[in-house]
């Protein structure tokens, strides 16, 4: 089994203020792939079979508050 450890750079200052906040996403941001936008349609309920739910799922969000009461 390899033991891999990986240590990141600590960042320069741990207090630092919206600007430099900023300055950090400027720099990750070419970092970041964009997924290419698919348009998902909705599935009818029609075509929706064969998905069983077990009972203890179904009951747990039963008793589960819609709005946080």
């Amino acid at each position: 089994m390899t033991n891999l450890k990986i240590h990141a750079p600590a960042p320069a200052e741990l207090d630092g203020d919206l600007a430099s906040l900023r300055g950090d996403c400027a720099r990750m941001a070419p970092h970041w792939a964009v997924p290419a936008r698919d348009s998902a349609v909705p599935v009818p309920p029609s075509l929706i079979h064969g998905v069983t739910v077990p009972a203890a799922s179904a009951r747990l969000l039963d008793a589960m508050s819609d709005y946080g009461d």
